[in-house]
């Protein structure tokens, strides 16, 4: 059942929220601005020093032998990275070699959702309704319910037991003959399940502590062994399939009241198959040994970053085996990419900028909307070109301060649609006026 709420803003307060916005939208516009040159200048600097790093790069044939003559130098090398450290979860007890281990907490919660529509009524005026519904999700912190619009769900929510997510990683990872340092290991992604292995008394006294959760939330607890008569079989809840690794045993099951234990989850709650608001589900992972590619400089028996002529430093692990021609464009792909991406954001940022500095011209004409509205399409018209023309030609000089030949190019491109918008559509203005004037012509009787 959704839950609707109405308000009505009057229209000296929206008038006074316009020239409030002002300010915001002109900050807003100098931030987008400043983002569009830095932005520029970050890409120039970054292809420099991808361009210097592949100059420099030289191939290590053998790092599972220590080569003093490849100290200083900047390597693309492909080994095993490895360790012998035993890492422990120090609230579930268990112990892993593994380069990293990990667990993933996710509840079962109630989700408040709002969709608000809006109405400009005559005189100014505004009538906004807001429709709230909630539904049973899958979350990765819990959810504070006494926030909720609608009194029939707050304080719905509780949790049987709240754990914190954990990750640990190893402090000694070897590369063949090298050892790698954090900056580059902790970016591997080369992630298994954690076959479990929990102690039963502590998995006992977890049990009787989400019984006396359960007892206090809602009164009444399970007190015998809640598991599906069924989980003899060997078949995984639908609330666990996306989570439960094919290549965990199926019988690597622990089954108490609350407490359920398949593969690498630990469930908690009274029947998996059936998940209910409290629930709470922990997936571990580990980080295992596998064959990577590093561009490092060589420093002694470890790596550290490349530093580029111009500051920038470099340095990078990727999965598996490549040659350093691979990276190297995969990092060029990403570097024009993120210059893009970025180019858009604030592109985008310097429009919304200028309709919050003039959007008060719309808001004042809101005692009559229908007029308001099309007066707010022409500035948001305008907002956007000129948006486009400011961001172009914030481009074009950065790129003339860090590139002048494309910089050039770009402010001629500006000029142009500034000529396009302002003296071609004058022009077409005083064509339409021309015509208007014109007397129609009467054709003669027959």
């Amino acid at each position: 059942m959704a839950y609707t709420e109405t308000t009505t803003t009057g229209y000296g307060t929206r008038v006074g929220r316009s020239f409030k916005s002002i300010g915001s939208g002109f900050v807003m516009f100098c931030l987008a601005t400043a983002l569009l040159w830095w932005n520029e200048g970050r890409a120039v600097k970054t292809d420099k020093m991808l361009n210097d790093a592949e100059a420099a790069c030289v191939d290590m044939e053998n790092p599972n032998k220590l080569d003093p003559a490849m100290d200083g130098e900047l390597v693309c090398a492909s080994a095993l990275a490895t360790t012998e450290d035993v890492l422990t979860d120090d609230k579930f007890g268990f112990s892993e070699t593994a380069i990293s281990i990990s667990r993933r907490v996710e509840y079962f919660q109630w989700v408040e959702h709002a969709q608000s529509e809006s109405e400009d009524k005559l005189g100014g005026k505004e009538v906004t309704t807001t429709t709230y519904t909630y539904s049973m999700e899958w979350t990765y912190a819990p959810v504070a319910s006494s926030q909720f619009k609608d009194p029939a769900y707050q304080s719905r929510n509780f949790v049987l037991a709240q754990v914190d997510e954990g990750e640990q990683w190893a402090e000694n990872v070897k590369f063949g003959a090298y050892k790698l340092p954090e900056s580059l290991y902790h970016s591997m992604s080369s992630t298994e399940p954690v076959v479990l292995n929990l102690n039963e008394q502590m998995l006992a006294q977890l049990d009787k502590s989400c019984r006396d959760v359960d007892l206090r939330v809602n009164g009444k607890a399970v007190t015998t062994n809640n598991a599906n008569p069924n989980d003899n079989a060997n078949t995984v809840p639908d609330s666990l399939k996306t989570v439960v690794a094919d290549s965990i045993p199926q019988d690597n099951k622990v089954d108490l009241d609350y407490v359920h234990q398949q593969g690498n989850v630990l469930y908690i709650g009274r029947t998996p198959a059936a998940p209910q608001v409290g629930d709470v589900r922990v997936t571990f992972e580990k980080v295992v040994p596998a064959k990577v590619t590093i561009i490092a400089k060589v420093k002694g028996d470890t790596f550290t970053k490349f530093k580029a002529k111009n500051g920038k430093s470099f340095q990078t692990l990727v999965m598996g085996v490549k040659d350093s021609s691979e990276i190297f464009e995969s990092e060029h792909a990403a570097n024009s990419m993120w210059l893009w991406l970025l180019r858009i954001v604030g592109i985008m940022l310097v429009i919304s900028g200028l309709k919050g500095i003039f959007g008060f011209l719309e808001t004042i004409l809101k005692v009559v909307p229908f007029i308001a509205n099309i007066f707010g399409w022409g500035v948001g018209v305008v907002c956007t070109v000129v948006g486009i023309v400011w961001s172009l030609i914030v481009i074009a000089l950065a790129w003339l301060f860090y590139r002048p030949l494309l910089g050039i190019g770009l402010l001629a491109l500006a000029g142009f649609l500034i000529w396009v918008f302002a003296f071609k559509g004058k022009d077409k203005l005083k064509e339409l006026a021309a015509k208007g004037r014109q007397k129609p012509q009467v054709e003669p009787a027959q």
